[in-house]
């Protein structure tokens, strides 16, 4: 059976909007005086979501509990202000949660966010040295790897180049082969792929699969691409509102995320009452492009033709 790498128990995260403190002076001091104490925030919604929600205050994670085995690949998915980056924030230690309990075993790597954790003055191979040692790796691992994250990025000619005049595609592609070469046990990965190239987003999805497979390593990905989830993850879940509605295999998982979805869409629901209610539907079993013969095509040449094929 596989060893649980990543617990979380009663996790929770609560932020206060548009404001540093409580808004009086009486507050701040209630909610000081509890923690010196030990005890709950009276001024926390935490625990107390049944009273009266103070405007201010918005739970981005409420009580998650969720289990993660080595050599796994989550998918995260969910609307956009589900709690889906602030979860991993807080697993990549960006951030600390409000309360509830975190078991981390082994090493992590992230990319978040364009340039996470690359300083803009320094060089492509500086970054490469910077984030090694930031992981824990001494200078002599980071320069047995280097060949191969360069080339893996596909940024040779500017790798002696400061990364301020990189692209946010280039920035993207460097800052994977980075989180994804230093052999890291836990590998979190944010939307950031859907700024890079198509190619590159398979050779991505490709290493993600390897080390996954071949090294055991436990991988999350967050994605707005419900193909690359069915492709890539074993198991997925859906956040709503900060909380896990779902979890379980990806098409248990999707069906309700697309479920969800069309329960919130006026238009959906106008289509699924005057079209999935009707019997005879025509459904789409095969869609293929050709130019010159009926052949599969990787790639659409614009100035010549092509042939679409549908088959009902």
């Amino acid at each position: 059976m596989a060893e649980t790498v990543i617990k979380i128990e009663n996790l929770y995260k609560e932020y206060r909007l548009g404001v540093v403190g409580h808004g009086t002076l009486y507050r701040d001091l209630q909610s000081w005086w509890a923690r010196v104490q030990g005890k709950e925030d009276p001024n926390s919604l935490i625990g107390h979501e049944d009273r009266e929600v103070k405007s201010e205050n918005i739970l981005a994670l409420n009580n998650i509990n969720l289990e993660i085995k080595q050599g796994e690949i989550l998918g995260v998915i969910g609307a956009n202000g589900a709690g889906k980056s602030t979860l991993l924030k807080i697993l990549s230690r960006v951030t600390t949660p409000t309360s509830g309990l975190i078991k981390i075993k082994g090493r992590i790597a992230s990319l978040l966010e364009v340039g996470t954790g690359f300083h803009t003055e320094l060089t492509g191979r500086e970054n490469i040295y910077l984030n090694g040692s930031i992981n824990g790796m001494g200078r002599n691992e980071v320069t047995k790897k280097l060949d191969e994250i360069i080339e893996f990025a596909g940024v040779e000619k500017f790798i002696d180049t400061p990364v301020k005049r990189y692209s946010s595609g280039m920035y993207v592609r460097l800052g994977f082969a980075v989180a994804a070469h230093l052999d890291p046990d836990v590998l979190i990965v944010d939307e950031v792929l859907a700024v890079g190239d198509i190619e590159f987003q398979k050779k991505a999805i490709g290493k993600m699969e390897e080390v996954s497979n071949n090294e055991g390593r436990t991988i999350l990905f967050v994605s707005h691409n419900m193909a690359a989830i069915t492709q890539l993850c074993t198991r997925s879940i859906l956040l709503e509102k900060g909380e896990i509605l779902a979890d379980g295999p990806n098409k248990m998982v999707l069906e309700k995320y697309l479920s969800e979805q069309s329960n919130t869409s006026k238009e959906s629901e106008r289509f699924k009452d005057e079209v999935m209610g009707v019997k005879d539907v025509l459904q789409l079993r095969y869609v293929n492009i050709c130019q010159d013969k009926y052949n599969k095509l990787e790639n659409v040449d614009i100035s010549k033709d092509i042939r679409i094929i549908i088959i009902g």
